[in-house]
């Protein structure tokens, strides 16, 4: 078998079940702002981005100008409710712990978010220092650029052609994509939606699995196979 580079994991809606959390509070904020959408559609359209560019395209899209200061509201209470509620996804744990070699998580989330959520779900000592943000210290482009993965493909001395991503949304895949890395798609997060694989595997996935029971099987697959 030839043995990935580096396996990158995804967090919000891959490891953590922490979209549908972020979702509903900001969907209820543009709602009350004058932009009425749901949680499951912002879920949908959305997931990936960061609430700042969120409220970019909705206001390109429907001319609705919104107030810089909801990025603030938003960003705390997200925070206050994924403290309380944040859930780690079944299996989450038994995957990443699967991967003998290189490992790590690439986010549009803050660090400080990240922390949040991988200390409650106690998935952090499974990463150390592998833990790489689009909003850290580095000038990052935030997904679906692939700054944060050509990053941490660097940092960890990995090939992009030969790493693997695990993602739940197509601006996560374009950037994987983009960097050039191998991407599975992943809907077992209480945010999915039907339809959700096909729109990975047309985003780019090369496959989509819907429990992490069936990633290391996948994942051996996978490396056994190449473009080439």
């Amino acid at each position: 078998m030839t043995q990935p580079d580096l396996v990158i994991f995804d967090c919000d809606g891959v490891l953590v079940d922490s979209e549908v959390i972020a979702a509903r509070v900001e969907a209820e904020l543009l709602t009350e702002a004058g932009y009425e959408i749901s949680g499951e559609e912002l879920s949908e359209v959305y997931a990936g981005l960061t609430f700042k560019d969120i409220m970019l395209r909705i206001e390109e899209q429907s001319q609705i100008p919104f107030q810089a200061s909801l990025i603030g509201r938003a960003e705390e209470l997200v925070d206050r409710r994924l403290q309380a509620e944040v859930r780690i996804v079944e299996g989450a744990r038994e995957a990443v712990a699967a991967v003998s070699g290189k490992r790590c998580i690439c986010s549009n989330s803050k660090p400080e978010r990240l922390d949040i959520m991988l200390t409650k779900t106690m998935l952090l000592p499974l990463f150390k220092e592998s833990v790489f943000s689009s909003c850290g210290k580095e000038v990052m482009k935030p997904k679906p650029a692939p700054d944060v993965f050509l990053h941490a493909a660097a940092s960890m001395e990995a090939d992009p052609a030969n790493t693997f991503v695990i993602e739940d949304s197509v601006h996560g895949i374009a950037g994987a994509k983009a960097a050039g890395m191998r991407v599975i798609g992943f809907t077992g997060a209480a945010h999915s939606y039907p339809g959700h694989a096909d729109v990975l595997t047309e985003a780019g996935a090369e496959t989509v699995i819907r429990r992490w029971a069936d990633f290391r099987s996948v994942l051996l697959a996978l490396s056994e196979w190449s473009d080439a």
